[in-house]
């Protein structure tokens, strides 16, 4: 009697499959418009972020304005110089010299670009334009 049993249990399940595995292919064709949805969100967030950040840098402001006489795209200039030099920051006023800033005026652009670019990610990504020339 055990036997039929577990044989007409084994026919439930084989005549439940189709459906299970009807189930299965929705569940899973949900999930992958989920996944496209949320790609293509993450992806709408990043194109804003961006676009805040470029208008951000074309507004100005004072996050923007030069530092002892020292422009943002004069320092990604002189920054990218250094690698003449192999990044040795003691070069930083000798290549800040060829052009045309002072020692003292280096260094303190050296610090307060340093900070801008710390605290505001806008500034950040504005420098690595102008240092990458993108």
């Amino acid at each position: 009697m055990g036997l039929l049993k577990n044989l007409k249990d084994a026919k439930k399940a084989v005549d439940a499959a189709p459906g299970l595995v009807s189930g299965a292919m929705q569940m899973k064709e949900q999930a992958e418009q989920m996944a496209a949805a949320q790609q293509v969100a993450a992806q709408q967030a990043a194109a804003a972020a961006q676009q805040a950040s470029e208008e951000a840098a074309a507004a100005g402001g004072p996050d923007y304005e030069d530092i002892a006489g020292v422009s943002l795209q004069q320092f990604a200039e002189i920054c990218k110089g250094l690698a003449a030099h192999g990044y040795d920051q003691s070069k930083g006023a000798e290549v800040a010299a060829s052009k045309g800033v002072s020692a003292d005026n280096w260094q303190a652009a050296l610090d307060g670009w340093n900070d801008r670019i710390k605290s505001n990610p806008a500034v950040a990504q504005q420098f690595n334009r102008f240092y990458t020339g993108s």
